[in-house]
């Protein structure tokens, strides 16, 4: 019988949490499911739970990689995946029992290519769960679904997050398109995810949360982004080349330059020094200009603040 749902899980040293993960997989309400899990170089005691687990259960599946980032393990996971439709999790956060059947049910109900859920954030040290309501632009979605982009009220590339892990794919609608994940340090699903919500005809979602994400604020990814500080203007690049080769430029210029701005300041904003001055001093004499936004006048964008923000920052370079 075919698989329904490859569940695709990147793995970089987190021993701590594969058992908890897997738990959660495999006892989903949907069972004819694949757990693709690719190590991505751990030099813990991950791939060895990972392969304890494997032997336990026949749907889980474990490949190795030299460690290259999520971006290469998810390719790689995309590369041996069989089922009809795809996710891409995080082995550190926590989901609903019935997530997959859910966002599966609902994509075999419309006929959808991606199913977006709800998500909240599980902060690990106050215990608290916060519901990430700007992760799905709930008053900017039409009253029907499935719908494509155009029917959204609001930017695209803000309606949702550029995150993988909260969306459901048709794995032949990804096939088809040749999608694939930035294999860069950070930043490396949006490319991915902002392609797919542009070509997609059918976006559909579950409004419940059906993921929990954790946030560390000691120790995470994001908050070590001074290591790879110029991935998010890689991804912008890649994504402007996307929309051009797909023509979709002309249509979603606007969008795509108001969500530049944005994402540079978004990502301006959460650096640490000397990081943030060394981001500020290249976005102010290059990236600003290339990325389009420099050329444009006040009324071009839509969110004021942002726009105030940015002159802000114009002023400030020019001050001796």
């Amino acid at each position: 019988m075919a698989v329904d749902v490859s569940i695709v899980v990147a793995i970089y040293n987190a021993e701590e949490y594969i058992d908890n993960c897997l738990d959660m997989l495999t006892r989903q309400t949907l069972k004819n499911i694949e757990i693709i899990c690719v190590d991505d170089g751990s030099v813990d005691g991950s791939l060895e739970r990972l392969q304890a687990y494997s032997s336990r259960d026949e749907r889980i599946r474990v490949f190795t990689e030299e460690n290259k980032g999520a971006g290469a393990a998810r390719n790689r996971g995309l590369t041996e995946a069989t089922g009809k439709y795809m996710l891409f999790l995080d082995c550190d956060d926590f989901f609903e029992p019935d997530m997959v059947q859910l966002a599966y049910e609902k994509a075999e109900e419309q006929g959808a290519e991606i199913v977006i859920y709800k998500s909240d954030q599980y902060n690990m040290d106050s215990g608290e769960f916060v519901y990430e309501n700007w992760a799905m632009i709930e008053w900017a979605l039409p009253p029907y679904e499935p719908f494509g982009y155009r029917q959204i009220s609001t930017n695209i590339f803000k309606a949702f997050v550029g995150w993988a892990w909260d969306k459901l794919y048709l794995r032949e609608f990804v096939a088809k398109n040749d999608l694939k994940f930035q294999e860069q340090r950070t930043t490396n699903d949006a490319l991915f995810v902002f392609s797919a919500l542009v070509l997609a005809e059918k976006i559909s979602t579950v409004r419940k949360i059906l993921i929990h994400r954790r946030v560390d604020t000691a120790d995470s990814l994001s908050k070590t982004r001074e290591k790879s500080w110029d991935n998010f203007y890689r991804m912008l690049l890649a994504l402007r080349q996307f929309l051009k080769d797909r023509e979709k430029w002309n249509e979603l210029e606007k969008d795509f330059v108001n969500y530049a701005l944005h994402f540079s300041l978004w990502n301006y904003n959460t650096l640490a020094e000397p990081t943030k001055t060394k981001l500020r001093n290249k976005l102010v004499s290059e990236w600003f200009e290339e990325l389009g936004i420099r050329q444009r006048h006040k009324e071009y964008f839509y969110d004021e603040y942002e726009y105030s923000q940015y002159e802000a920052m114009l002023k400030l370079q020019d001050t001796p």
